[in-house]
């Protein structure tokens, strides 16, 4: 398996897990899941790999843009933010 075959399939996997998040402010881990998700997501579509996807769509960069403060946010874009840049030092690793 590659790694990329690895990354979607973890993509995957935390949607399916974070199913119905928004609803859920107080699981911080929850939203942190969701993010990294979109991390990994950028990761992939920055290197031209989005069909690899299954037609997984990306939560809109811009939804929380006015919730800034709130403690799930912050989870939730620091998710991003790490599954982004560890997706990128994996692949590096592994290729």
């Amino acid at each position: 398996m590659s790694v990329i075959d690895t990354l979607v399939g973890l993509v995957e996997r935390l949607y399916y897990e974070t199913e119905g998040y928004a609803d859920n402010p107080s699981d911080a881990q929850l939203w942190y899941n969701r993010g990294y998700a979109n991390g990994v997501i950028a990761f992939l579509r920055a290197r031209g790999d989005e069909d690899k996807l299954n037609g997984i769509q990306p939560d809109a960069a811009d939804l929380y843009k006015r919730d800034v403060i709130m403690a799930w946010h912050k989870a939730y874009h620091h998710g991003v933010e790490m599954g982004e840049k560890e997706s990128g030092e994996v692949f590096t690793k592994h290729n």
